[in-house]
């Protein structure tokens, strides 16, 4: 786990000041927050680290990073002509490799990743709010194009049936793009809170203050320093409940899955081998 808690750390870091050189708000979430606070850094099973931006943020980043990044880390983001089956960013180092089961088909950069994650406000108005949850799933459905197995019988069949009707490559990124648009178009003055749209259907259905996200407080990590939401303890409060306890010992294991793992190699070494096909 160390080493891969390093590898993430330094590309944390890298992320981080990027963000700073280019005044792009960002904060660690999920696990990377709740470590910070109780750990000092990694909790000590995880195995990767998790950021939001504001929406506007995120877009900009997805435009500055091919142009001024490091060409070592690999924005991958999904559109017409790539899917990674991934509903949001994620930063990859390619002299890594992290296979995962669900992109094994796929010729991409398989290196290990950060994942960033869009965050947006959430409508005031309930019908508004009922809206936004629908494109916000038929956004999931159609930008990760894959049918969800573990949401019920009912969606994986209404999932595969959607995909099986608009199976034209085309036509799905013009829904999806669509549902984007739709579910992200509330501003702040519409708006009492905000919420996550690209995390899944559980995520999508909390309520955040937007004062929580107004800015970031740096705080001891790892021997360095990461971001977190001013609002920390709201937010994690509302998404995880008594994040300070830790949860019993038989569910302190790391939640990620990988084909194969490789952190002193690049991904490039096992095409055809382990993902897509032999060039």
């Amino acid at each position: 786990m160390e080493p891969i808690q390093e590898k993430s750390l330094e590309m944390a870091e890298y992320f981080v000041t990027f963000c700073k050189q280019y005044n792009l708000l960002c904060y660690l979430c999920g696990g990377g927050a709740i470590g910070t606070l109780r750990h000092g850094g990694f909790i000590p099973w995880d195995d990767d680290l998790d950021f939001f931006m504001p929406r506007k943020d995120y877009e900009k980043l997805a435009k500055l990073w091919p142009k001024e990044a490091d060409s070592r880390y690999f924005l991958s983001k999904s559109d017409k002509d790539y899917v990674d089956r991934n509903l949001f960013i994620t930063i990859r180092d390619k002299e890594t490799t992290c296979i995962k089961p669900y992109q094994q088909d796929l010729d991409m950069p398989h290196g290990l990743a950060l994942d960033i994650i869009p965050i947006d406000y959430y409508p005031k108005n309930e019908k508004a709010r009922k809206k936004q949850k629908t494109w916000a799933l038929i956004y999931s459905l159609f930008c990760a194009q894959t049918i969800p197995e573990k949401h019920g019988g009912m969606m994986k069949w209404g999932s595969k049936t959607l995909l099986g009707i608009f199976s034209c490559k085309k036509a799905r990124y013009k829904i999806w793009k669509k549902a984007e648009k739709e579910m992200t178009k509330y501003t702040r003055e519409e708006s009492d809170g905000i919420t996550e749209l690209c995390s899944g259907p559980y995520y999508m259905k909390k309520k955040y203050p937007i004062e929580a996200f107004e800015s970031s407080v740096f705080m001891p990590f790892e021997g360095t320093e990461m971001p977190l939401p001013v609002g920390y303890d709201s937010y994690l409060k509302t998404a995880f409940g008594d994040y300070m306890t830790p949860p019993p010992v038989d569910k302190q294991v790391a939640h990620h899955d990988a084909v194969l793992l490789d952190l002193d190699h690049g991904y490039k070494m096992y095409q055809g081998e382990y993902y897509g096909e032999k060039n």
